[in-house]
């Protein structure tokens, strides 16, 4: 099997002993992560040891062991898309964390939220984990993140999965998707998730990679519920 499991991977460890999203999570004190999310392609938890945000830090991990952001292609867009739905999803959901104060109870606005990936060879030296692909998404401020912490989630590291997602449709169309339009989130290609996502010949033949994602045969894809 491509990108199976790896014998002492954190990440396949979580991935494999995850139960359903509506298995109750396990309480704060307990070493098990607290599992908000676990479908056919991700398995999303809330880090709660080392978050970089008192409010929400999440991570999502993908199933398979995928090394790294380079390892994707074209086909995988609507992968990303749905990462970046269940991230805004979730941490919409689960905004607030036991110590925060009840003055943080309000739902965040998307501004806030921080989602994507530390890219080699930086890493969170908290969570130390470089060749399982997995998302971060939080909500600012990042008061938890000291300085050397912060370089993973600073400009040298991070790469939005926004930016990811324009960067990749640029690169098999001609859509100006990045540098073309200020307010990407509400840009018209981006309500279309598997938009840049096939791509071949005029003659109609198809040059698409097979897609990393196990599909969805009934709908397409999941619709991402409350934990």
């Amino acid at each position: 099997m491509a990108f199976a499991p790896k014998t002492g991977c954190p990440m396949c460890g979580i991935v494999a002993t995850a139960g359903s999203a509506q298995t109750p999570s396990p309480p704060e004190s307990s070493a098990r992560p607290q599992v908000l999310w676990r479908d056919d392609n991700f398995t999303a938890y809330r880090e709660t040891v080392n978050p970089v945000s008192s409010k929400a830090h999440i991570i999502i991990a993908l199933n398979l062991h995928v090394p790294s952001i380079y390892t994707l292609s074209s086909s995988d867009l609507p992968l990303l898309s749905n990462i970046r739905s269940l991230a805004t999803h979730l941490l919409s959901s689960h905004s607030t964390s036991p110590e925060a104060s009840t003055t943080t109870m309000s739902q965040p606005d998307e501004s806030g939220m921080r989602i994507g990936f530390i890219t080699p060879p930086f890493r969170d030296n908290k969570i130390p984990i470089t060749d399982h692909l997995h998302a971060h998404a939080y909500i600012l401020p990042a008061d938890k993140l000291g300085w050397f912490r912060g370089v993973a989630y600073g400009p040298l590291a991070w790469y939005a999965i926004d930016d990811l997602i324009a960067e990749i449709r640029e690169s098999v169309s001609n859509n100006r998707v990045k540098s073309g339009y200020e307010n990407r989130r509400n840009a018209p290609i981006d309500t279309v998730p598997d938009a840049g996502a096939r791509h071949g010949a005029p003659s109609g033949e198809e040059h698409t990679a097979p897609t990393l994602a196990v599909q969805d045969v009934e709908s397409g894809q999941k619709v991402p519920q409350a934990a």
